[in-house]
């Protein structure tokens, strides 16, 4: 199968009640009826909105989906060997089918152009001389006209069925149930905007197993999918916009390993992308109010100022929560540069809407992976308290949520920055957490820079110089202990910091430095002297030992 990523190309539909215009409906038409078809068979089901005629050689830019395209081969004449890109170019822009007349301008159509429309199923029909193309024109639109009434009834029919869903109380695993049914077969289902799946009817494990459709973490790959209908292989996939104004909700997305998208069914699924708006934003609503109420009791909870530990336990397992349990409290925290991002297309802030989709991507995250961790978002960060079972590190735990929160990257992912708290086995020590797990979202920031992910049990001493507020105060000690070393423009200034750290690594092992550094002896032995006449005695005195680890170590901090 080809990658949709470099070989997007709108879908031709095979059509049924209430029906488009065919490749095949064509050739019943009178003005069609002396018209042979000479290649590409196989696309006859293809659907025909509108038509076109060639007069340039490089047509693709001006062509539309489901276009006939008509030509004398006046501009192909002079480049007959290109006439099977020609008809690739054509097949990618979802031209329905290439009609020619020949003798005029060309003789005979080329082997290897017939061949190809072969393989893309496009249909290339041969005209006869003595029609007229406006004839051909007018008989495309005039049957088009005709038909778009039933298309439409059709889908305003959907529409009105999918409404009393939500009239019912449905939600939108009703929605997809109702809308999956009412189209002719595959697979259904409504995404976040960056593709991870809310709600799916149909399941076909050949469509789920795609790398093109689906990433690994199971998000389907919206950035590789505008609206419209796409084709690779024997792939169909037809995605509608999930809009609600100027608010992009999501994608609705129907897809079919084998055959072909009707006309029919794309419309029924765009229509239906507005009631899945509504949806959507009635639960969005829901989940505002329901957020509010579990947001400020877990605030409340670590800050400590909650009630008894058996009350606060009490009042999780009534949210559906559990933190009777070994776990760990998870802190992430969009990276700075993404909260000050331009505001977006959709009018708000664009870091509350990126705030809010990060939100959202955490609690669907923590959320499948276990219903009972308790996930919130605040206005700056991401609260989590993640169990970890018996038998588990808690790095494997969160870094698994972590990796699916990530995702690969597409779909408008933002960088961020995670905290994790030691292992807490008693709800008391919640509070206390959540500061070592925001501590180490901000000492993480300083030594890794963004998407840092630090544990606070590996923080050591860097917890302490996170604490010293005063910069000034850090830079004229690291300018004190280190001298011309601190100069961190000047490489032989860092080389030499390079070879002081792994002497103090290694306690002052000139044998495993030397092997570490890939120094001869001597050469070790000539730094260590020159580093002495910089910094001190350092190998003799364990006080100045200290402060040159402190030191190295405030360097590597970042935005000091």
């Amino acid at each position: 199968m080809g990658k949709v990523a470099n070989d997007p190309r709108p879908l031709h539909g095979e059509l049924s009640e209430p029906a488009g215009l065919t490749v095949s409906d064509l050739l019943s038409l009178s003005a069609f009826s002396t018209a042979r078809v000479v290649a590409g068979h196989s696309g006859l089901a293809r659907a025909v909105t509108c038509a076109n005629v060639m007069e340039v050689p490089d047509i693709a830019p001006w062509v539309k989906p489901d276009q006939l395209l008509i030509t004398t081969g006046y501009p192909l004449r002079d480049f007959p060997q290109g006439l099977a890109s020609l008809v690739s170019t054509l097949d990618r822009a979802g031209v329905a089918a290439l009609a020619v007349k020949l003798r005029r301008y060309l003789r005979e159509l080329p082997d290897d152009m017939l061949a190809e429309a072969d393989r893309l199923g496009l249909p290339v029909l041969l005209l006869d001389d003595g029609v007229a193309f406006d004839d051909l024109i007018n008989a495309v639109l005039s049957d088009v006209l005709g038909r778009q009434p039933s298309v439409q009834d059709h889908s305003e029919t959907v529409h009105r069925t999918l409404v009393s869903v939500i009239l019912d109380g449905g939600g939108l695993d009703e929605l997809v149930g109702t809308l999956g049914g009412l189209l002719d077969g595959g697979q259904t289902f409504v995404t976040t905007t960056d593709g991870r799946v809310l709600a799916r009817h149909g399941v076909d494990e050949a469509v789920d197993d795609l790398p093109d459709l689906f990433s690994a973490a199971g998000r389907f790959r919206s950035e590789r999918f505008a609206a419209g209908t796409h084709r690779s292989g024997s792939l169909a996939v037809s995605v509608a916009a999930v809009l609600a104004g100027k608010a992009d909700h999501g994608r609705l997305v129907h897809v079919r390993q084998r055959g072909n998208i009707s006309l029919a069914d794309r419309a029924v699924l765009e229509r239906a992308a507005t009631v899945f708006a509504l949806a959507i934003t009635k639960s969005i609503a829901v989940q505002a109010v329901e957020a509010k109420y579990r947001g400020d009791f877990v605030r409340d909870v670590l800050i400590g100022r909650a009630g008894a530990p058996e009350a606060v336990v009490e009042h999780f397992e009534s949210l559906g929560w559990n933190v009777a349990r070994p776990l760990v409290v998870v802190v992430a925290a969009l990276d700075p540069a993404t909260e000050r991002a331009a505001p977006d297309d959709t009018g708000t802030p664009a870091g509350r809407t990126v705030q809010d989709r990060f939100t959202n991507a955490w609690i669907q995250v923590v959320g499948r992976h276990d219903r009972t961790a308790p996930a919130v978002g605040f206005a700056q960060e991401v609260v989590a308290m993640v169990g970890v079972p018996d038998g588990k590190r808690p790095r494997e735990v969160v870094d698994t949520l972590i990796q699916a929160v990530r995702g690969d990257g597409g779909g408008g992912r933002r960088s961020f920055g995670t905290g994790v708290s030691r292992l807490i086995t008693d709800p008391t020590g919640i509070p206390a957490g959540y500061e070592q797990a925001r501590r180490s979202v901000h000492v993480g920031r300083q030594l890794q820079g963004a998407s840092a992910v630090a544990h606070f049990d590996d923080l050591g001493a860097f917890r302490l110089l996170s604490l010293i507020e005063d910069v000034s105060e850090l830079r004229n000690f690291v300018q004190e202990v280190l001298g011309e070393l601190a100069h961190e423009s000047k490489p032989e200034a860092a080389d030499m910091r390079a070879t002081l750290r792994v002497l103090l690594d290694t306690n002052f092992n000139v044998a495993e430095t030397s092997r570490r550094l890939h120094f001869h002896y001597n050469t070790l032995r000539y730094r260590i002297t020159k580093l002495e006449r910089i910094v001190g005695p350092f190998t003799q005195d364990p006080d100045l030992q200290l402060d040159l680890s402190l030191a190295l170590r405030v360097m590597q901090m970042r935005g000091l």
